[in-house]
């Protein structure tokens, strides 16, 4: 596949991937604050826990694309990408709510410290960022730098991988957000019957 294919692609999921979150924002917030029966996240939690994660995320995409935008200094870019194989298969399971045991670290988990505009304020910078990532590399830069990805036994991958593993990680908490509402409206519809 060509790398200038993989990034649409890339840039296409980032945008639905954060469109969707967004939208739920715009629920009412009692679904947003509802609270699971098995114990999970409530809405606003899941959607700071996005943000948190992304801004993890963020350090080492940043870090990879500067790393990447010097090694192209280096090496002839249009080599490095002749036989770019892009892992869709092992990272699209990360997109896959439940599809694996996921431990995060405690850093990672909702404190309720941010107002929701403030959440949303930073998703949204976030996405820019992503996007920015993938217009400085969009010759193919983004194969010349792997950083080790623990989750799910990624091992290395490449800067456009861990963008979309980011966008993935959104699709992931979408699903658990689906769930919750269902469980709420379940709820409100048995009490009102």
């Amino acid at each position: 596949m060509r790398v200038q294919t993989v990034i649409e692609d890339i840039r296409n999921s980032l945008v639905s991937s954060f469109s969707s979150i967004d939208a739920w924002f715009d629920k009412e917030a009692g679904v947003r604050s509802y609270k699971p029966q098995n114990g999970g996240w409530s809405i606003n939690e899941v959607l700071e826990h996005i943000a948190l994660t992304n801004h993890f995320l963020l350090i080492l995409i940043d870090k990879g694309a500067r790393k990447a935008l010097d090694n192209a200094s280096r090496v002839n870019v249009e080599d490095a990408v002749k036989d770019y194989e892009f892992h869709r298969d092992r990272l699209d399971e990360v997109g896959i709510h439940k599809s694996f045991d996921w431990i995060r670290p405690e850093h990672m988990e909702p404190k309720g410290g941010k107002s929701l505009t403030e959440v949303r304020q930073e998703l949204n910078g976030q996405l820019e960022r992503c996007l920015g990532h993938l217009q400085n590399l969009g010759k193919g830069e983004g194969v010349l730098y792997r950083t080790t990805m623990s989750v799910n036994g990624l091992g290395k991958i490449d800067v456009y991988e861990y963008i979309y593993f980011l966008a993935q990680h959104g699709q992931r908490h979408i699903t658990q957000m689906h769930k919750v509402e269902a469980e709420y409206q379940a709820g409100a519809s048995s009490t009102s019957a």
